[in-house]
Parts: structure tokens; C-alpha cells; sequence
């Protein structure tokens, strides 16, 4: 095989060398576009357009389209985009995967195929790890399509439901994934089409594509409802458990699965515990009797917030909240709460303020969420350990794109020691060297308490500078703790000299830069002199832009002469791909760098998979204190571990995945029936067609077919067709008539239930009558659904007991399902049935609802809800609120569309809630 790569090149060559022929094409025209006139070269996107309305397809205009945003953005940025960007376009054009290391401009890159696949009018989405990144490229990449006549829009937490609709009817659309997975489902719960947001779903460009498709696909995205409160009895399991695991022996903990149950005398203690404190249900045979599966729930969780879960590791404790942590990005994650009352164990155990559990209205994993594009791209600088996964459950296939100029970093071995101890004296002698060498040095931890014990060492560090002693060494912390400062710190990372420990590298969206970066430089210089309530004008921004800028080249020198940035991990994460991120922060275009990491037999991962095995041979070679053992066999050794805990972990992803494909195939299905019912203008033909559905089911069940006279349930026919269908009928007299089939007897019932629903259709309008009708399908739609979940969660938790009977859970899973699903629709049929036969109708004008449900996401930065658009008059109830005139309801509001959303946030249009005419 490698004489064979040595003369054709590897797959993914060939791939860069086809795409490199289209490139040559692409700088054959620019002599021809760059002589373009700007409203000229605008003019192509009109061009472009009619082209593709007569039939050309964007293949055939890439290499045009290609080279006018490449000019379009050497106009407006100053940037002109490499021949290697170019090659990642076409990858993502054509649903691929761009791997392109750190530094090489994937945000650039984005911009040729958005703008080819724009010129489609459908829509196309461009997807960040968070609002800032999503808030920052769509100003910056936004200047570009603005000057080629495309409009961009983006979607951050906290925008009205009105900007929202106008950011996704824009020809480009930036976001976050959580925001744009939260409307699909804000979607699927509105009563009016009017009230959707999103037009489809086109084509999606992912930025940092293994983050948020792999490590974020673990966790979905739930809206939810609140149920009762339940505080107190978390708080008192709380400490029933902490008492309990005091004794090691009454839990098993194994930190490899990352499980913790309780042992038999586990058990029996706290079984003793509860029963002794009146928390067991009467006449029960014990803890595990069925009357007590709810108690031994929150024992379970209990136990898993107290063994598991570590403060500062797995979570912050920030202004009286838990928040979690992502392990991969090191970033708080507002809003995200662990779900089945397990956040709430980790508030009890914390001693906060416990949050009642929630209800799921609506849910979907990321990665069913992104299956449902037609087109599915993405782009990162760690692709290729995963490239498996993402063909199995994405097809995408992984192009690795060459680098701009040659990579000069260089990575050394990894260094082991017996010790923590030893290893963190190695580190801080290592940073020490690089600090008075003038050289800037990274270091990766990976957790925040890590990352604090090593700030303390540094602060501690007695170190000789100049022939003096000092004591300290300066550097940053960047953890979830100074999440705000987060784009300042990285900015500084690459000035001579600097120390940053950083928890995790995934997705920082701002390079290192040798010397440091001119545009955050700037926009500190801007703060700065609004601070002093001055407003810098043009001339004296590009003056200091010019200082900065000769500031920055004389420190990028210096850098460069002590061997540009120093990568220092301190511990190997279980995932390649993670150190991969943190080693190419350096080696940016073609710069020099170094990566080192350092590690020890006590650390998580060599102590779980080869802890006693590596210390017994350190011994036996007669390791010393302090000395540290490198070889490329143990380079090789570590990495073979890791790869068997990211194969370990695909495996748990794939079969969580097969197990949502069987909701995601039902949740399809209601949810486009659900749109066509919200879309349609008269739905009597299908509540007709339900009503004759629910007369069938009731004559068949009580009257079997083949079954004689003497054996028709006549008795509870009669009490179903009263309570479902609201008629008084003699089924009894037409059953003893000599010779009479139950079809005749169904016929009979359902011209009754006819003619019943002609009458109450003559009470009301017709046009109220549809809209009762529709109302009544849709919620009776959400309330199935929404059962339907609930019985799904807890079939899901059980499921695998069916493998102890030799029976597949996956199958037993979709057959249950499938059962499940059936009866939702049954019953849909006949709650319909029954509503629209039996209820009352009375018509009022409707009040203002707020908080019908909610979505578990709040404003990143604060932590708060978004601010409501104005402020009522107070000490007014619901209905003196809405009798208000126009005139005296807040600035702004009287301008407010009859049928746009109204201004308070209940969801209702203007006109039937504040703008109710009276």
C-alpha cells in the first residue's frame, strides 16, 4: 500500500489534486473579474440567478462564482482567499468535511460556497459553537455577501419571534446550534403558520463540525414544561445518601463505565434509613417493592451526584446556580440542565437553590436535528480520528486539506513520571525556561480545578531573572470561571513571554497570533477611549492602528527568535482529538512552535487503563525522582488507549442513535402531519373521517364480527357511544331485533353521530366551527405527543432488562414503540371525537398566557431572561391590561402589525391580545 501512495498518492490526495484542476480555472479568470467595476462585479449575483432559473446547476458555475466572492472579499476585508481554501469550499459544497489546521482561515473559506449555494434562494445556515462567534463572523463575512447583493441575518438567544422570522428569510442565516435546533421545535408547537420562524432546511455549514456533531450529539435539546415541586425531598435523600457513602463498602464505583450502584449492604443500610424515617410507602415487602420506584430513583440519582459528579470539574457553582461544564470546550453551558431529577440531586448536594424537574413538550438530538437538511457540511481542525463516525452516521466523508505553508512545529515525545508531584515541578521548570527565554507558552488542563492548583504553583514559583530572585510568574487563567474574557486572553497568548493556562482549546474561534492580534488590540484601545468619554474618529483609529501595528511586528520577532509558542498539556484527555486541538494552536502559517506533553501513572487516564502496570515497570527499571521516561512505544501505547475509549464511546453514541431514529421516525411523522393540519383551511373532512374511525373501533370492540348475538357487550357499547359521542341511542332495541348485523347496527350509529355534528355545527358559525376543530386537533396532537414521550422515557429505561431474556432491546424497543404509537393514534381519533361531540362551546375573547412553555436556554453572559420590550401600567389585572387603548400601552407597541406577534411575549398575535379592539 505505500509503494502504491508513493506513486498515485493516498484517497485523499487524489481528492485535493481533482479539486486543485478546478482551482487553476478559478485564478484563470481573475485577471477577468478583477477588472470588473464594483457594481459590476455585484451585478454577477443577478447573473448567477437568472443562469440557475434556466436550468444551469451550481456545479456548472463554481469556478465563476468562486472567483467573484474571492475578489468581492479582497475588496471589502483585504483578504483574498488561498488556493487551499478554495479546494475546502468545493469540500463543503459538496457536503463534506474540510479538516484545515489551526490558522489556515476556515471562517474565510465558508464564504465561496455559502454564496454559490445562496444564489438558490432556499436558504443557507451557518452554524458557530456560540452567540459570539455566530455574532462576530455574520458581521464580518456579512460585509462581503452585503456588497454582492445577498442579505444575512443572525440568530442569537434573547431576539423577538419577529427578528427571528426575518433572520431565517434572509439568503444566509449564522447561528448556534442550540438556537436553530430550539425553533425547529418552537415550530412544531405554534397554531399558526404565521407564527413559524424557519422556511426548511437547505444546506448547513457547521463550523467546528466535530464538536458540536459528536461531542454536543450526546445530549438533546428538550423543551420543557415544569411539574411539581419536590425540593424538600431532595435535600432530604441528600443527605440520607451523603451519610451512607461515608462507608465505602456501600457502593461499587467503576470509574472506567462511569457508573455507581449500591451493594447489597448498600442496600439494606439505606433501606433501614428510609424505612426508620417514614419515606418507604406502607405495607411494602421493602425498598425495591413497586410502590417505591420512585424513592429508590432519587436514592439512584442521589448517589450519582455525590460519587460522579465533582464541583469545579463537572460543574461551577456560579451566583447560587449549578452550571455545567463541557469537558471538551472547558465553556459553561447556561441553560443546559441534566435531565430525570439529576440536576437537581447536584442542587441538593450543593446546597442551592433546587429548580423543580421538567416536563418534555418536545425534543430532538443534534443529530437527528442536522439529518434533516438536504445538504450537511462542516468544517474543523480535528476531523480525521473520527472520519468513521461521521461516514456511518452522516455520511460525510473527511478531506484533509493541505496547510498554506509547510507545518514547522515540532512535537516531542511525551514525558511520563511515577508522580503528580514530579510532574507538575517538570511543568513549572518548562514554563519558567520558556518565561525567561522571552518564548509564549499554552498550557492545556483539563478540568478547571487543574488549572487552578497549577495557577497556584505559578504564583508560588521562586524562579532567577536578571541575577534576581522573584517569586511568581504572571500569567492568564482561561477556564468557565473568566469565561467573558475569553477572546482577550487567547488574543494576548502569543505575545513574548505570556503565560495562558487554558481548560481546553475546542472552539475558541480566535487564533493565537504571534506578537498579538491588531483587531482586538484596536477594539481594547476603542473601550478604552469610550471609558474616557471619547469617540475616536477614523483618522485617529488608522494612526493607532499603525502604532499597534508596529508594535505587534517588533513582538511577533521576538516570539519567532525564542521559538514562537510553546504547547505544554498536562494530561492526555481520553479523546485524540482534543489534544490535537491544543497542539495545533501552534505552528500557526507556517510559524515555528514546539508541543510537549507531560504526564503521570496518576493521572485519569494511564491511571484507569495502565496506572499499576506503567508504575511496576518504572520500578523495576529503577526510575528516580524527578526522571521521566520517553520513548515513541509509549507515545504509541497511550494513543491505543485512547483510541479504544473514543471507539468505546462511538459505540454508547450509535446505540443511543439507533434508539432515536425509532422516535425520530415517529416524531417525523406527527410533526408533518401536524404542519399539514396547521396549514389547511378546513379540516371537517378528517375529523369526519376520525369520528367514522372512533364508531368502527367501538361497534368492533363490543361486537366482534364473528362473534353471535348472545355475546355483543350491547351494555358497554351504549355507555362508550354516550360518553364518546354524546347520544342516547336504544342500541339495546336494535340489538335484539331478529336477524340484525352489527354493520347495521354501526350504520345506524354513525348516521346519529352525523347528524349530531351537523346540529352542533349549526349552533356556531361553520367558520368557527373550522377553527374550533382545528384548535382542538392541534392541542389533542401536543398532548399525545407529549405523553407519548413520557411513556417512550421510561420504556427506554427498562428496555435493556429484555437482553437477561435473550431477547434483542433494540428490536423489543421498536416493537414496543411501534405498539405505543398505535395507540396514540387511536386514542387521538377518539379524544377528538369526544371533544368535539360532548364539550360545550362558548366563545370570549382570549386572555394573555405567558410561560405556556418554556425552553431550558438562557442569555449566556448574564444568565438571565431576555428583557421584555417595554413595561404596562402596574397594579392592573389580565383584563384591565388588555382593555388598555392603543394610546396608553408602551412606546413603540401601537406600531405593532394586527397579525405579528404581540410585543408582551405571551405568543398570541397583537390583535387578540393587547391589541384586542374593545
Amino acid at each position: 500500500m505505500s509503494i502504491f501512495q508513493r506513486f498515485f498518492g493516498s484517497s485523499n490526495d487524489r481528492k485535493v489534486k481533482s479539486m486543485s484542476a478546478r482551482v487553476a480555472k478559478i485564478n484563470a479568470l481573475e485577471p477577468q473579474i478583477q477588472a470588473l467595476s464594483d457594481e459590476q462585479l455585484k451585478a454577477k449575483t443577478q447573473e448567477f440567478k437568472d443562469r440557475l432559473a434556466q436550468g444551469a446547476t451550481l456545479d456548472q458555475i463554481l469556478e465563476e462564482a468562486f472567483a467573484v466572492v474571492r475578489e468581492a472579499a479582497r475588496r471589502v476585508l483585504g483578504q483574498r482567499h488561498y488556493d487551499v481554501q478554495l479546494v475546502g469550499g468545493m469540500v463543503l459544497h459538496q457536503g463534506g468535511i474540510a479538516e484545515m489546521r489551526t490558522g489556515e482561515g476556515k471562517t474565510l473559506v465558508a464564504t465561496a460556497p455559502t454564496y454559490l449555494n445562496a444564489l438558490a434562494g432556499k436558504g443557507v445556515h451557518v452554524i458557530t459553537v456560540n452567540d459570539y462567534l455566530a455574532q462576530r463572523d455574520g458581521d464580518w463575512m456579512g460585509q462581503v455577501y452585503q456588497f454582492l447583493g445577498l442579505t444575512t441575518g443572525t440568530i442569537v438567544h434573547g431576539l423577538s419571534q419577529g427578528q427571528r422570522k426575518a433572520a431565517y428569510q434572509a439568503d444566509i442565516t449564522y447561528g448556534t446550534n442550540n438556537e436553530f435546533g430550539f425553533d425547529y421545535l418552537r415550530d412544531n408547537l405554534v397554531y399558526d403558520p404565521e407564527e413559524m420562524v424557519q422556511r426548511g432546511h437547505n444546506f448547513v455549514i457547521v463550523d467546528e463540525v466535530d464538536s458540536i456533531l459528536i461531542d454536543e450529539a450526546r445530549t438533546p435539546l428538550i423543551i420543557s414544561g415544569p411539574t411539581e415541586d419536590r425540593s424538600e425531598f431532595y435535600k432530604t435523600i441528600d443527605l440520607l445518601v451523603k451519610e451512607m457513602i461515608k462507608d465505602p463498602a456501600t457502593f461499587d464505583h467503576d470509574e472506567k463505565q462511569r457508573q455507581v450502584i449500591l451493594t447489597e449492604e448498600g442496600s439494606e443500610r439505606i433501606e433501614e434509613i428510609l424505612a426508620e424515617a417514614g419515606h418507604l410507602a406502607e405495607d411494602t415487602t421493602g425498598l425495591y417493592d413497586a410502590a417505591n420506584v420512585s424513592v429508590v430513583h432519587h436514592v439512584n440519582q442521589a448517589l450519582r451526584a455525590n460519587v460522579l459528579y465533582t464541583r469545579d470539574k463537572d460543574y461551577i457553582v456560579r451566583a447560587g446556580e449549578v452550571v455545567l461544564i463541557d469537558e471538551f470546550t472547558g465553556r459553561m453551558m447556561q441553560g443546559r440542565r441534566l435531565s430525570e431529577g439529576l440536576h437537581q440531586a447536584i442542587e441538593a448536594k450543593e446546597g442551592t437553590h433546587i429548580q423543580p424537574e421538567n416536563q418534555t413538550l418536545a425534543s430532538v438530538t443534534i443529530q437527528n436535528y442536522f439529518r434533516l437538511y438536504q445538504k450537511l457540511s462542516g468544517m474543523t481542525g480535528t476531523a480525521a480520528t473520527e472520519a468513521q463516525e461521521f461516514a456511518d452516521i452522516y455520511k460525510m466523508e473527511v478531506v484533509e486539506i493541505p496547510t498554506n505553508r509547510p507545518v514547522a512545529r515540532i512535537d516531542d515525545d511525551d514525558e511520563v513520571y511515577r508522580t503528580e508531584r514530579e510532574k507538575n515541578e517538570a511543568i513549572l521548570k518548562q514554563i519558567e525556561d520558556c518565561y525567561v527565554r522571552g518564548q509564549p507558552v499554552l498550557v492545556g488542563t483539563v478540568s478547571i480545578e487543574k488549572s487552578e492548583v497549577l495557577s497556584t504553583l505559578l504564583d508560588k514559583h521562586k524562579y532567577e531573572l536578571d541575577g534576581k530572585t522573584k517569586t511568581g510568574i504572571p500569567h492568564n487563567v482561561l477556564n468557565a470561571r473568566y469565561h467573558e474574557q475569553e477572546a482577550l486572553i487567547v488574543a494576548d497568548a502569543g505575545v513574548p513571554g505570556a503565560v495562558t493556562i487554558a481548560t481546553n482549546m475546542a472552539g475558541r474561534g480566535t487564533d493565537i497570533q504571534l506578537g498579538g492580534n491588531i483587531d482586538m488590540k484596536l477594539a481594547k484601545w476603542r473601550d478604552e477611549q469610550r471609558g474616557l468619554g471619547l469617540e475616536a474618529t477614523p483618522e485617529q483609529a488608522a494612526a493607532q492602528r499603525q502604532l499597534i501595528e508596529a508594535e505587534i511586528k517588533d513582538l511577533k520577532e521576538k516570539a519567532l527568535a525564542a521559538g514562537g509558542l510553546y504547547v505544554l498539556g498536562t494530561e492526555r484527555h481520553e479523546s485524540r482529538r482534543i489534544d490535537n486541538q491544543l497542539r495545533g494552536r501552534t505552528g500557526r502559517q507556517g510559524d515555528p512552535g514546539r508541543s510537549k506533553f507531560f504526564l503521570s501513572c496518576e493521572d485519569d487516564l494511564l491511571r484507569i487503563f495502565a496506572g499499576d502496570r506503567l508504575d511496576s515497570i518504572m520500578r523495576t527499571f529503577g526510575v528516580q525522582e524527578g526522571e521521566a521516561i520517553t520513548h515513541k512505544w509509549l507515545n504509541n501505547a497511550i494513543a491505543t488507549a485512547q483510541k479504544r475509549v473514543e471507539q468505546r464511546n462511538y459505540e454508547i453514541r450509535k446505540n443511543l442513535l439507533k434508539y432515536d431514529d425509532v422516535v425520530n421516525d415517529q416524531r417525523k411523522a406527527v410533526f408533518e402531519q401536524r404542519a399539514e393540519f396547521m396549514n389547511a383551511a378546513d379540516l371537517s373532512d378528517v375529523i369526519n373521517e376520525m369520528r367514522q374511525d372512533t364508531v368502527e373501533d367501538l361497534v368492533t370492540r363490543h361486537l366482534p364480527p364473528k362473534a353471535y348475538a348472545e355475546q355483543w357487550d350491547v351494555e358497554g357499547l351504549d355507555l362508550h357511544v354516550q360518553s364518546m359521542l354524546g347520544l342516547q341511542l336504544p342500541i339495546a332495541e336494535w340489538a335484539a331485533e331478529e336477524g340484525i348485523a352489527n354493520e347495521e347496527i354501526q350504520e345506524r350509529i354513525q348516521k346519529a353521530a352525523d347528524a349530531r355534528a351537523a346540529e352542533r355545527e349549526q349552533v356556531v358559525s361553520p367558520d368557527q366551527m373550522r377553527s374550533v376543530e382545528k384548535n382542538f386537533l392541534l392541542q389533542m396532537i401536543d398532548m399525545q405527543w407529549r405523553e407519548h414521550l413520557m411513556h417512550l422515557d421510561h420504556l427506554r429505561n427498562v428496555i435493556g432488562l429484555r437482553g437477561y431474556g435473550q431477547r434483542d432491546p433494540l428490536n423489543e424497543y421498536k416493537t414496543e414503540a411501534f405498539s405505543l404509537f398505535e395507540k396514540l393514534l387511536v386514542d387521538l381519533r377518539q379524544n377528538v371525537t369526544r371533544w368535539l361531540m360532548t364539550v360545550e362551546f362558548t366563545f370570549a375573547e382570549p386572555e394573555p398566557q405567558r410561560g405556556a412553555f418554556t425552553e431550558v436556554h438562557m442569555d449566556p453572559l448574564s444568565g438571565e431572561n431576555a428583557a421584555q420590550m417595554g413595561a404596562l401600567p402596574e397594579g392592573l389585572s389580565p383584563e384591565q391590561r388588555q382593555a388598555l387603548p392603543i394610546s396608553a400601552l408602551p412606546q413603540g407597541w401601537e406600531d405593532t402589525g394586527r397579525n405579528a406577534a404581540c410585543p408582551c411575549g405571551s405568543g398570541k398575535k397583537f390583535k387578540h391580545c393587547h391589541g384586542a379592539l374593545v
